[in-house]
C-alpha cells in the first residue's frame, strides 16, 4: 500500500467513527461548538500521530506481554502534553472541553490504530496512518458541530450567521441532537444507494 493509500484508507475508507463506530463518546461530547471540535480533533491527531511514531519505533523491542500497557503509557504522555498546551495557550477552550481532553487516552481510535497498524509497520507509514485517522475523526466532529452550532446558536466558530429573525433550536445544544446527527451521518455514509466512500 502506498502512503497516499494509507492516508485515504485511515481518513475516509476505513474511518474509525463512521465505519468502525469507535470514539463516539467524545464525538458526541464536544460537538456543540465548532471551535471545541476543531481543537479536540487536532489534539487527537497530534497525540495519535506521535503515539503511532513512538510505538512503531519501539515495536521490535517491546515484549508482547507488556505491549498494551506500554502503548497506553505512550498515549498518556502525549495526551498530557496536549492538555498542558491547551491550559497554557487556550485556557477558555481547555475549560470548555473539561475532562474530555484527558479521556483521549481511553479513545478506542488511538488504541485501535496503535495495535492494528503502528505495532506492525515502519515509523513513517505509521505517522501517516495516525494523521489520517486523526483528521478523519476531526472531519466527523466538524460536520456534526457545524449543524449543531449553526442551528443551536446561529453561529459558526463564534461568528453570527443568522440575524435577530432566527430562533435558536435548543435541542441542537443538547446531547440527544449529537446522537441523532451522528446516526444520520453514519447512515448516509454507509447507505448503499448514496455511497460516499
Amino acid at each position: 500500500m502506498t502512503r497516499k493509500e494509507i492516508f485515504i484508507n485511515s481518513a475516509f475508507t476505513d474511518n474509525a467513527v463512521w465505519k468502525q463506530i469507535l470514539g463516539i463518546c467524545s464525538s458526541l461530547a464536544v460537538t456543540n461548538l465548532m471551535m471545541n471540535s476543531l481543537i479536540m480533533g487536532l489534539g487527537v491527531t497530534f497525540a495519535l500521530a506521535l503515539s503511532c511514531l513512538t510505538v512503531s519505533i519501539i515495536r521490535e523491542y517491546t515484549p508482547r506481554s507488556v505491549r498494551m500497557i506500554a502503548q497506553t503509557l505512550i498515549m498518556a504522555a502525549y495526551v498530557i502534553m496536549v492538555d498542558i498546551m491547551l491550559k497554557a495557550f487556550l485556557p477558555d477552550v481547555s475549560k470548555q472541553l473539561g475532562p474530555y481532553v484527558g479521556l483521549i487516552i481511553t479513545n478506542c481510535i488511538l488504541m485501535g490504530r496503535l495495535e492494528a497498524f503502528a505495532s506492525k509497520n515502519p515509523p513513517l507509514d505509521s505517522v501517516i496512518d495516525g494523521i489520517g485517522a486523526g483528521l478523519g475523526y476531526t472531519m466527523v466532529l466538524l460536520v456534526i458541530s457545524f449543524v449543531r452550532e449553526l442551528f443551536g446558536f446561529g453561529t459558526l466558530f463564534g461568528f453570527k450567521i443568522f440575524g435577530s429573525w432566527w430562533t435558536n433550536w435548543s435541542i441542537m445544544v443538547m446531547a440527544p441532537s449529537a446522537f441523532f446527527l451522528l446516526a444520520l451521518l453514519i447512515w448516509f455514509v454507509n447507505n448503499k444507494y448514496y455511497k460516499v466512500v
